[in-house]
């Protein structure tokens, strides 16, 4: 590498760091959670991503490429649903958006953050209940049609 080249950080490097300034939590934790009405969970996935696997029954959507914004009070953005004295539990597919999202919600001010480790197919994988978001959505993806 010439010098002066800036060195290229890996995303997986990014999401191991995220990690270690995060709580992980399986699939069941997030259920008991859910359960005992602790947490609120949010599903940081495309709407594409909910729309055919579905979902975790009660998660609020907020996509990734919004999240931080909708979090902000002072973004013109920003979504009542988020609250810094409430708890969060963020999911992706497989944990790495959601640690990295997880990580800014942390940064930003919300102090009682947490993430789905293993992801909505960890939850899958796990059978537990899945919201079946295509059915019930007035949309229609264009490969569905």
């Amino acid at each position: 590498m010439a010098e002066g080249t800036p060195k290229v950080t890996r995303a997986w490097d990014l999401v191991d760091q995220a990690k270690e300034q995060i709580e992980n939590l399986s699939a069941e934790q997030v259920k008991a959670e859910l359960d005992a009405g602790t947490a609120t969970v949010v599903d940081i996935r495309d709407f594409r991503e909910l729309y055919m696997k579905g979902k975790i029954p009660g998660a609020l959507s907020a996509p990734r490429g919004m999240l931080e914004f909708w979090v902000d009070p002072q973004s013109e953005y920003y979504r009542k649903d988020f609250d810094p004295e409430q708890r969060y539990i963020l999911y992706c597919a497989g944990g790495g958006r959601s640690a990295l999202a997880a990580k800014a919600m942390k940064d930003m001010g919300y102090p009682d953050i947490a993430h789905l480790e293993t992801g909505f197919g960890g939850w899958e994988g796990a059978s537990l209940p899945i919201e079946d978001v295509k059915s019930t959505s007035k949309w229609v993806l264009r490969d569905d049609a």
